[in-house]
């Protein structure tokens, strides 16, 4: 039986968060306003399956395709909106799963750091990441979430509500991270947005 951990369509990537996955995309490489669907599921081999569902029903591109023991996780693309959401139509039905039967997105850290110094931004850059550089005297929001794919729709529509430069997103593995930065207002607001996302994620 294959577990629905994760299920989100994005509508139309931002394009931080675009030119973002494309650094770690190993497969086709998504653009901005492309629409996208992220879905998660255990065991992370049953991916495979679903993986091979999709590219032959309808003509979405693979992104990303993560596969460890625990959960697998693919990320399909299409400028087209209708062929995503009809892959994930497919997907859902080949899994004998509603949307409802994904899991409750948990936040399990969230935090904004206000004024910056010039020491933790330098190392928080020297870290492994493929976003942005955060300056010194920005404000910081960092999200934690389980599962980890949500984050993925959390940092779009931040991206949406406000003027903030994306640090680092990872979406794969127990739980999904989010750093972005910016003035405080704009955090702010990103935040508020981030924090709504992920109490209720889209679907369709």
């Amino acid at each position: 039986m294959i577990k629905l951990r994760t299920y989100v369509y994005i509508d139309s990537l931002q394009p931080q968060l675009a030119e973002y996955m494309a650094t770690v995309s190993q497969g086709f490489l998504p653009v901005p306003g492309d629409a996208c669907l992220w879905i998660e599921v255990s065991p992370g081999m049953a991916v495979h399956r679903l993986t091979d569902i999709a590219l032959k029903a309808t003509r979405v591109h693979l992104a990303q395709q993560v596969v460890e023991r625990a959960f697998g996780s693919m990320v399909i693309h299409q400028r087209d909106q209708s062929d995503v959401r009809e892959a994930g139509r497919l997907l859902l039905s080949r899994m004998n799963a509603r949307l409802e039967d994904r899991e409750t997105c948990r936040i399990a850290w969230q935090e904004i750091i206000r004024g910056m110094t010039p020491d933790h931004t330098v190392l928080i850059n020297r870290q492994d990441r493929r976003g942005s550089m955060i300056l010194p005297g920005q404000s910081m929001f960092i999200l934690e979430t389980e599962p980890a794919g949500y984050v993925i729709y959390a940092a779009n529509q931040a991206e949406k509500a406000a003027n903030i430069t994306l640090i680092d997103v990872r979406a794969v593995g127990a739980f999904g991270r989010l750093t972005l930065s910016g003035r405080e207002s704009d955090v702010d607001e990103a935040a508020a947005a981030a924090i709504a996302a992920v109490q209720n994620p889209s679907g369709t």
